[in-house]
């Protein structure tokens, strides 16, 4: 018969130990809840207020699609503009998807924009775009033409512009209430150039009264927040701020966008310089991703400013000079984009900015690419890691991995919800459609343990 080990600590004592724990663990599970179960766009795309219609989304896929036939109109064609990016045993299946996406659902996310892309207006200019986009929102919503996310971007709340954009916020709600159709699901409101935790809650504050006001359910507005001024990122004593923008959010916050060129411009890095690769706006993107990693916070990375704009437009007929000289600028910068965005999905950023319609073709090129590659290797990893996890619950081991299965879990959903994997290829991770949309690796460890 074994001795018994000798302890010095009771039970009593060890379970009282353990239960100064409780409340600080309750804390963590509060404020680290882990993935969130909504869907994350793979792009936000922004446009002017007063150019916003119920058909937006649909006009930038025409005008996606009109590039896809010209410059990459087969899988060969769309190799060769990314410069050979796309592995030859994908080429197929990625242009064909790209195809099928910008068909289908051009923009996932599309934030109707009144400060850069609406610009300085008077008042009674932007009252008129503050109504009339919210009765174009309303309508889409009736059409269902409107992109899976949408959301507005104001003023910032500064000394100057604050008033103003607390007026559009009201009068855009105002008029979507008033048009009697439904806020859109997952709508949001952007704040931009923060520098103080106190104009998030301000934003907070008031989306509260207009809610109570107008009969919307509490929270039905979320809030997204644009880190582009060094104080947003790092405050007084150069203390890490981001979870105090989005604690001042009161549980409203829902994604956390890098904003490039105005950081690093705030930063007096040369305009020629401010690229996404800067080294400034990497050790950001860290910050961010370790701040507010578990949390339940999207991250998204910021936007390629180089753009797929033809130098040579609106004649007849073009020679072949000036047709030459068009597809090597759309091409160039299709590559750029390209890689800046598989930058951003290697570093965990799944979301990033697109600024021109053109930019939906290698946006998508660059997402289905990447989850396409990854297949070979994280379908059978997920099977093995499932049921082995499986095995250890069923024989009453510990299993202490939970997180890298959800991991390979995020991969597939992520795929899928994008459209680069199709469910036949998501199946060979050994999941059922039934068991993926539990969207919790622990659950699906629960359900066949049970």
């Amino acid at each position: 018969m074994r001795k018994r080990p000798r302890l010095s600590l009771s039970e009593g004592e060890i379970l009282r130990a353990l239960g100064g724990l409780e409340a600080a663990l309750a804390d963590h599970h509060d404020r680290y809840p882990g993935v969130p179960e909504s869907r994350q766009p793979v792009h936000t795309v922004a446009g002017g207020a007063h150019l916003f219609r119920r058909d937006t989304a649909a006009k930038l896929g025409r005008i996606a699609r009109e590039y896809l036939d010209r410059y990459a109109a087969d899988p060969t064609g769309l190799g060769e503009a990314l410069g050979g990016a796309v592995p030859n045993g994908i080429a197929e299946a990625v242009h064909a998807r790209v195809h099928a996406k910008l068909e289908r659902e051009p923009v996932e996310s599309f934030l109707i924009d009144f400060e850069d892309g609406f610009g300085a207006r008077a008042d009674e200019d932007e009252d008129a775009a503050a109504v009339a986009a919210a009765e174009e929102t309303a309508a889409g919503v009736v059409a269902g033409s409107l992109p899976p996310a949408l959301g507005i971007r104001l003023k910032p709340l500064s000394d100057i512009t604050g008033g103003r954009a607390l007026r559009t916020l009201d009068l855009f709600l105002t008029a979507l209430v008033a048009s009697d159709g439904p806020l859109p699901e997952g709508f949001s409101v952007l704040l931009p150039k923060i520098v103080r935790p106190e104009q998030v809650e301000v934003l907070a504050r008031t989306l509260d009264r207009l809610e109570q006001g107008l009969g919307l359910a509490r929270d039905a507005v979320a809030i997204d927040l644009m880190i582009e001024t060094p104080q947003s990122l790092i405050g007084p004593g150069g203390r890490v701020v981001a979870s105090d923008l989005v604690d001042a959010a009161g549980g409203r916050c829902r994604t956390v966008h890098l904003g490039a060129y105005d950081l690093t411009g705030a930063a007096a890095v040369a305009a020629e310089e401010q690229t996404l690769d800067h080294p400034l706006l990497e050790t950001a993107r860290q910050i961010l991703k370790l701040s507010l990693a578990q949390t339940g916070v999207q991250l998204s990375d910021g936007a390629t400013n180089v753009l797929p704009v033809e130098p040579h437009r609106g004649q007849a007929a073009l020679s072949a000079f000036e047709r030459d000289e068009n597809r090597a600028v759309v091409r160039h910068a299709w590559r750029r984009h390209y890689f800046d965005v598989r930058r951003s999905l290697s570093q965990g950023y799944y979301q990033s900015w697109d600024l021109h319609p053109a930019q939906l073709v290698s946006r998508y090129a660059a997402v289905f690419s990447f989850f396409l590659e990854g297949l070979d290797a994280a379908a059978p990893r997920l099977e093995r890691f499932v049921a082995g996890a499986g095995q250890a619950i069923l024989t009453g081991s510990v299993f202490d991995d939970e997180a890298s299965g959800q991991g390979l879990l995020n991969f597939f959903l992520r795929g899928l919800a994008s459209g680069a994997l199709t469910p036949e290829e998501a199946a060979r991770s050994g999941l059922s459609g039934e068991e993926l949309e539990t969207r919790t690796f622990r659950a699906i460890l629960e359900r066949r343990g049970a």
